[in-house]
């Protein structure tokens, strides 16, 4: 006897519909699994045997052919067991084939029946809304993550038995239900806050321009001088996820398993801080199995990358793809992926190998020779890419011991969200959310300066002989503090504190 049961499986971020076809034919008892089934897909068979008869069924003792299809797609993960162990009963009459066929399932099964979490549910349940389906059937700790897309009811079930008792119509599901207005509500809450950080007035300037526009920022000072610190309340000062914006980074930690337990949604914007020592596929993405990497796990949020230039050279030259494109494409020979990594670029550097270079308390111990090697870490057309390189001098006593209250992090959010709507209703018709983002077009359109800033754009180029991108860079920075000044036009003001958040390329120009 034939069955048909449909489930789900992923390509990238996105998913695909997986028909899983049952046969039970005469013959010696065999189970086969095909389809390009990987190793946990190929183990199922075992655990959906035990599961079977610890639910109380009749596992039958004849030929069992399953076919996962499309047959031409690797299969993988332990999803599968689920809609393979409702075929096998569905095609032993237990189940009706028509009532079966109307669900999506997703579930691990253990030996005693009981259905387990599964990645990857939200972009099945999301690709899901365009097929003809009645709901899907998902295991309780996956329930609320389905039910974040509107469209199909998601039905909980603890174990293998409530699912046949569901189909067979002996037991009723409750539909899962979720308030996102109070999940997003609740992310607001953050432990770091700017008003801790003394001193640092030009730095938490430097980052408010930052993030108002969403430009990418380098950090340059000594040892302790609370980069890392301003770092870290970066993103307490960004605005507010978007429920859509929400759903993409929710969907790439879904694939990759890293949902916290009783969390269903990524509510609040991501800061991802991986360690040097991290490999290129752990950065960038990859592998024999593509997965996304750091810069995708940073999607619409923050990564940061502390003491930047002790990264292999050749991990951050990846950088410069995505941080153009906002995007990763990895290419392999069964297939070619694309991951969204649109994220905010936030790195921390000290000035010389020793960290002293120009600290008041320390003297500096390393040699020019030892200094240019150093910053020659940083390749030309990576420093190119970061809008903002900003000094972090050592923090005096005096701002050390004041007392006062500093500026909190819901203030200068405040601003940084009224400079967002401004840039939101300027690129409206275009599928562009920050100055950081605009193309040559919207460059000329919406960053023309004065007179008087043209004059000074030309002498700094001369000067510091910029590139082209650093010249467009200075102008999206420019436009940025137009509009936290609250300005339609950018003036001179606006230019010349934009370049002032060039200092390396000051540096380089000083040391030629």
């Amino acid at each position: 006897m034939l069955a048909k049961v449909l489930s789900g499986a992923l390509l990238g971020i996105d998913a695909y519909p997986v028909e899983v076809e049952v046969d039970i034919a005469q013959g010696l008892p065999q189970f086969a699994t095909v389809g390009l089934p990987e190793g946990a897909v190929k183990e199922s068979k075992d655990r959906v045997k035990s599961a079977i008869k610890n639910s109380g069924y009749e596992f039958p003792t004849r030929r069992i052919t399953i076919n996962l299809a499309p047959a031409n797609i690797r299969k993988e993960g332990t999803a599968f067991d689920l809609p393979m162990a409702v075929g096998l009963l569905t095609a032993t009459g237990l189940v009706s084939s028509e009532r079966a066929g109307r669900f999506l399932f997703m579930g691990e099964l253990s030996l005693d029946g009981g259905i387990k979490p599964v990645r990857g549910v939200l972009p099945v349940a999301a690709a899901a809304r365009r097929w003809d389906l009645d709901g899907l059937i998902l295991p309780v700790a996956n329930a609320e993550e389905g039910a974040l897309v509107d469209g199909l009811p998601v039905y909980p079930a603890k174990n293998l038995g409530e699912v046949v008792d569901f189909l067979t119509g002996n037991r009723v599901l409750d539909v899962c239900q979720v308030d996102i207005a109070t999940m997003i509500g609740n992310a607001v809450q953050d432990d770091v806050d700017f008003a801790e950080v003394r001193g640092q007035g030009h730095v938490k300037r430097a980052l408010e321009v930052a993030a108002a526009g969403g430009h990418n920022i380098l950090m340059s000072g000594p040892p302790g001088s609370g980069k890392t610190m301003l770092a870290r309340r970066i993103s307490t000062i960004l605005p507010a996820q978007t429920f859509e914006e929400a759903l993409e980074i929710t969907k790439i930690h879904s694939i990759l398993g890293l949902l916290p337990e009783g969390q269903a949604l990524v509510a609040k914007r991501v800061f991802r801080s991986p360690h040097h020592t991290i490999s290129d596929a752990g950065l960038i993405g990859g592998g024999s199995h593509p997965r996304p990497g750091e810069v995708s796990l940073a999607h619409n949020g923050v990564l940061f990358l502390d003491e930047m230039p002790e990264f292999k050279k050749n991990i951050l030259e990846m950088l410069r793809q995505p941080l153009e494109d906002g995007q990763v494409c990895i290419s392999r020979a069964a297939q070619s992926l694309t991951y969204p990594a649109s994220f905010m670029l936030v790195a921390a550097m000290n000035p010389c190998p020793c960290g002293y270079q120009g600290d008041s308390q320390h003297s500096c111990t390393c040699t020019p020779a030892m200094i240019q090697r150093y910053r020659t870490r940083l390749s030309g057309p990576l420093l190119d890419r970061i809008d903002l390189q900003v000094e972090v001098p050592r923090v005096p006593h005096s701002d050390l011991s004041d007392t006062r209250p500093a500026e909190a992090s819901v203030e200068i959010r405040g601003r940084v969200e009224k400079a967002r709507e401004i840039q939101q209703a300027r690129f409206s018709r275009l599928r562009i959310h920050c100055n950081a983002r605009m193309g040559p077009k919207q460059l000329q359109a919406f960053c023309r300066a004065d007179i008087a800033g043209q004059e000074l754009l030309k002498q700094v180029t001369d000067r510091l002989g910029l590139s082209a991108r650093t010249y467009t860079r200075l102008l999206k920075v420019a436009r940025t503090i137009a509009d936290l000044a609250g300005s339609e036009d950018i003036v001179v003001n606006h230019l010349a504190e934009a370049i002032q958040y060039r200092s390396l390329d000051r540096q380089t120009t000083a040391v030629g």
